[in-house]
C-alpha cells in the first residue's frame, strides 16, 4: 500500500495528522477509548467530526452512552441505613475491647 491511499492507510495506533479524518471502522474500533476520554486530543476532533456527518456511528455511541448510564444507575449497590449502624455500632465495641 502507497500513501496515496490518505488516511485509511495510517495505522490505528498512530496519531492523527492535522485535519486527520476518521471512518467508520475507527470510530467503532475506538468507541469506548472516545466515551472514557482516553485518546488524544487529535482523535477525538477527528472522531467527533466523523460522528457529526454518521448517523450510524452517532447512533452507536449515543446507545452505549446510554447503555454505560442505565448499568451504572441499577448496579448500584445501596447499604441499608439500619445495617451501616449495626457495623458502625460493632467496630466501635471492637475497638473500645482492643483499646489500650
Amino acid at each position: 500500500m502507497t500513501d496515496e491511499q490518505g488516511p485509511s492507510s495510517q495505522g490505528r495506533d498512530e496519531p492523527a495528522a492535522s485535519g486527520d479524518v476518521a471512518d467508520c471502522e475507527e470510530t467503532v474500533h475506538r468507541l469506548y477509548n472516545f466515551l472514557d476520554g482516553e485518546l488524544t486530543e487529535e482523535r477525538r476532533v477527528a472522531i467527533s467530526s466523523h460522528l457529526d456527518g454518521c448517523g450510524d456511528c452517532l447512533e452507536a455511541v449515543d446507545f452505549e452512552a446510554e447503555l454505560r448510564r442505565v448499568i451504572s444507575d441499577r448496579c448500584k449497590d445501596r447499604v441499608p441505613e439500619q445495617l451501616r449502624n449495626r457495623i458502625a455500632e460493632a467496630l466501635h465495641f471492637e475497638q473500645s475491647r482492643g483499646g489500650s
